[in-house]
Formats: structure tokens, C-alpha cells, sequence
């Protein structure tokens, strides 16, 4: 087996983690009086406003801020003028947000990954060293084995006894 490949080493000090912690949260705490958390179902029945959409209630609302009469009369303008400003501001907020939790993720990923393949190398050469009756590796194999048991199915709820 070739070399495992490692294309991160990343070592954040304890302190600097903390900050970072403390000032994502100062953020979160920020801008928490301005988010709304909606429910699945809330998520998935409202009409959602696309990037394609957004150009039409921006000239919806210039038309309506310049010619009020031609809106129905429950109309606000003041509020939809409220609302497409939040988006905008909001918009920006969540593109740096986005950019943070993408690389984030994938910074993750790939630590996880090489963490992954030198623990399936470190769990290989012991059950190697299993087979050649290597002292000690056979306990460390018996419980790093354990991950790679396969479950046993539940006994169904259903049975054929029905009356």
C-alpha cells in the first residue's frame, strides 16, 4: 500500500478557537432579534423569492412607491419596501456566511478523511498483525473490529400468528 497522502495539518490553538467561537456567537447574538426561525412546513408552503424573482418586486415596488392608486388597498409599500430591503441586507450577510461554512465543511471533510484512511491503515496492519500472532493485537483488533460487525436485523413487529 502506498503512503497516505496528507494535504492538511491544521492545528488551531485553543485560544484562537475560543475567540472565533465567542465572536461567531457575538454575531449570532447580534443578528438574532432580525432572524426568524420557520418550521419545515413553513419552509416548504411559503412562495419563496428567487434570484429571478428578485427584479420583478424591485420594479414592483418602484411602481408601487411612484404610483400607490394602481395597488390594492391593503397594500403597504412602506413594509414591502421594508421587506425587499431586509433581503437585500440580509442577502449580503448570508453570502459571507456561506463562504465560512463552505470551506468549513470542506476543511473538515478532508481532515475527516485522512483521519479516516490512517485509521483503516493503523486497523489493517493490526489485523495483519492478528493473523501473525503478533502479541497485543489481538485485543487492540477484537475492539477495533467492532465498527465493522454487521447488525443484526431487528426481529420484525409483524408476525404471521395474526387471528
Amino acid at each position: 500500500m502506498q503512503g497516505l497522502q496528507n494535504e492538511i495539518s491544521i492545528q488551531i490553538p485553543a485560544k484562537e478557537l475560543e475567540a472565533n467561537i465567542k465572536k461567531l456567537e457575538e454575531v449570532y447574538t447580534a443578528l438574532t432579534p432580525y432572524l426568524i426561525a420557520l418550521t419545515a412546513d413553513e419552509r416548504r408552503e411559503i412562495p419563496k423569492m428567487s434570484d429571478g424573482n428578485a427584479p420583478f418586486v424591485e420594479k414592483a415596488l418602484r411602481y408601487a412607491k411612484s404610483q400607490p392608486d394602481l395597488g390594492p388597498s391593503f397594500l403597504k409599500v412602506s413594509e414591502m419596501d421594508i421587506d425587499f430591503k431586509a433581503v437585500r441586507d440580509l442577502s449580503e450577510l448570508l453570502q459571507v456566511a456561506n463562504r465560512i461554512c463552505s470551506e468549513l465543511d470542506d476543511t473538515i471533510k478532508l481532515a475527516g478523511s485522512e483521519a479516516w484512511l490512517a485509521a483503516l491503515a493503523y486497523y489493517n496492519t493490526v489485523k495483519l498483525h492478528t493473523k501473525m500472532n503478533i502479541p497485543g493485537a489481538k485485543p487492540v483488533y477484537e475492539d477495533l473490529s467492532k465498527r465493522f460487525e454487521k447488525r443484526r436485523s431487528r426481529p420484525s413487529d409483524n408476525t404471521d400468528d395474526e387471528v
